[in-house]
């Protein structure tokens, strides 16, 4: 498996931004898809944006035009640039990716992101 670090949460007002970051160690195993998800307590947690090892990206409805997702195959490091921020986007953020031939899971530990009205 593989650690996975995140960073950069915090406290924002709406329409702010935010850049969270997860870092990845390194291990025997490639790593395949990266993504974000979050989630408010009591409720399920949702995919927010994946990135595959070669680029492509994909992004849940309620975030495209306003979030970015990318990374840094030399640094192991995932990005989500986040814009135009809204109460409806806090939640904790969770890194997630896969690793190896089966494609299995690692997720991070998560940071918050607060954004007030």
């Amino acid at each position: 498996q593989v650690q996975l670090v995140e960073s950069g949460g915090g406290l924002v007002q709406a329409g702010g931004s935010l850049r969270l970051s997860c870092e990845a160690s390194k291990s025997t195993f490639s790593i395949n898809s990266m993504g974000w998800y979050r989630q408010n307590p009591g409720k399920q947690r949702e995919l927010v944006a994946t990135i595959t090892s070669g680029g492509s990206t994909n992004y849940a409805d309620s975030v495209k035009g306003r979030f970015t997702i990318s990374r840094d195959n030399a640094k192991n490091t995932m990005y989500l640039e986040m814009n135009s921020l809204k109460p409806e986007d806090t939640a904790v953020y969770y890194c997630r990716a896969t690793t190896g031939r089966l494609n299995y899971i690692s997720w991070g530990q998560g940071t918050q992101v607060t954004v007030s009205s």
